[in-house]
């Protein structure tokens, strides 16, 4: 029996997911937002998102569009 392990970023991903289904942040908005609502955790974030290849201006939604988080 295999358990599959959740990516962090998918983790990640369904909380900024509730925050646009909450109307906190909308979808349009830009990545950079977030840092607001992160505080100490924003660092981690940021770091995870850039390695990505995201940049704090692209919009939430991109984001919440990447089906598959690949660390390779």
């Amino acid at each position: 029996m295999t358990q599959q392990v959740t990516h962090p970023m998918v983790k990640f991903q369904r909380q900024v997911r509730s925050l646009v289904d909450s109307k906190i942040i909308k979808p349009s908005d830009s990545l950079w937002k977030i840092a607001l609502l992160y505080g100490d955790e924003w660092s981690h974030w940021k770091r995870e998102l850039l390695d990505f290849g995201f940049t704090m201006q692209d919009p939430i939604s991109e984001l919440l569009a990447v089906e598959a988080w690949d660390d390779e």
